[in-house]
């Protein structure tokens, strides 16, 4: 079996099968964007490009919030695609230089799109960062749960990557309580 491609039930070389397993963003991503789309008009992926969109001046003091796209007419007008207005938070200061930096940022964003989706900007001055992320410590498992955690990365190396499958093995096994 040692030659033979992985597949069909057989187990790869790293112990797992690919067949039913799905990653949570190819689930979670089309369920997201439906709503995005419908409520704000975004989608993840121009909140996941962000940062590479809006550039290292305004990557941190600035949010994608929603796009609006105009009425259309469809009692005898040309019915043609017109360009949305994109509604970004910004932190105040940074507005102004938004302000003279949106040619530029509409430039990128309709890049990023492919087709000239942004025809205007409208910045809302209100808090983009929420401060530093609280880091939470869980406790190490204990019994049955930690030896099965261990049987399961047992053939991982040290390393970073073993240190991960750890965290995650303990957050996955441990008891769920409210979150603070």
């Amino acid at each position: 079996m040692a030659g033979s491609p992985p597949g069909n039930g057989q187990i790869r070389e790293t112990g797992f099968t690919r067949r039913g397993v799905a990653q949570v963003s190819e689930i979670a991503n089309p369920m997201i964007d439906r709503v995005l789309a419908k409520k704000a008009g975004i989608s993840t992926a121009l909140l996941g490009s962000w940062d590479e969109i809006a550039g290292a001046d305004f990557a941190e003091t600035t949010r994608p919030e929603k796009i609006t796209w105009p009425r259309r007419d469809y009692g005898g007008g040309d019915g043609g695609y017109e360009p949305g207005v994109l509604t970004i938070a910004c932190e105040g200061a940074r507005a102004l230089f938004l302000t003279h930096a949106q040619g530029e940022l509409i430039s990128r964003i309709n890049a990023f799109f492919g087709f000239p989706a942004i025809r205007q900007i409208r910045i809302v001055q209100k808090p983009v960062s929420s401060g530093p992320p609280r880091s939470r410590r869980i406790p190490p498992l204990q019994g049955a749960s930690a030896r099965k955690l261990e049987e399961m990365i047992e053939g991982v190396e040290e390393g970073p990557l073993r240190e991960a499958l750890k965290r995650l093995g303990t957050a996955v096994y441990t008891p769920n309580r409210r979150l603070r």
